[in-house]
């Protein structure tokens, strides 16, 4: 089974490319919906978090507020690093769980949707690297518009990820995501023609 890496900066339109990939018939492992996961109401990751990180991290109902971790975690390397130490050793278990689930499904590739997979090394462990690229102002502008982030919060996010040429360095194949998302269809399809063949 054929392990490809899906990565890109915050902001540069990985999960349409993923989306893109799903409508190819390709399962994705979504890094990102399992750290959802590993940190609602009751889960071990969650209680070790509001310990770390203080109990108003949490909302009244007991779920976990982002906007605030976020703004504690991403303060200083050493921060990111307590959030890092606490969620990622959980989303790499749920993670191989669910490669060897495909592997047992006969899947003949799978696309691991994963932000921080140069960041973490895991690109080493991986068949295909695929980065998704889009540049800096380009990225800013959309967590501002869309996703709503103040500025400040956007850039803070955008320096605690590797740089763009480290991550750029690691790719085997590179989708450009500066200009109309229409663009991206017919790059993800040449991708997919280079995977089945």
């Amino acid at each position: 089974m054929l392990r490809i890496g899906l990565t890109g900066g915050i902001g540069s339109g990985k999960t349409t490319v993923a989306d893109l990939f799903r409508s190819h018939g390709f399962p994705v492992i979504d890094a990102d919906l399992i750290a959802r996961q590993i940190v609602e109401p009751g889960q071990p990751a969650l209680t070790e978090l509001a310990q770390a990180f203080g109990a108003d991290i949490l909302h009244p109902d007991g779920s976990l507020n982002r906007g605030e971790l976020a703004a504690r975690a991403f303060v200083d390397p050493e921060r990111t690093a307590l959030l890092n130490s606490i969620t990622h050793p959980r989303i790499q278990a749920e993670t191989a769980r669910q490669f060897a689930a495909a592997e047992a499904a006969g899947e003949p590739a799978v696309i691991y949707d994963m932000p921080l997979l140069v960041d973490n090394g895991l690109h080493e462990g991986m068949d295909l690297v695929v980065v998704v690229d889009g540049d800096k102002q380009t990225r800013l502008r959309r967590l501002v518009d869309s996703r709503g982030l103040s500025e400040e919060d956007a850039l803070r996010r955008m320096d605690a990820q590797v740089a763009d040429d480290v991550r750029l360095a690691a790719a085997d194949e590179v989708i450009d995501n500066n200009g109309p998302v229409e663009g991206l269809a017919d790059q993800v399809a040449a991708v997919v023609e280079k995977i089945r063949r």
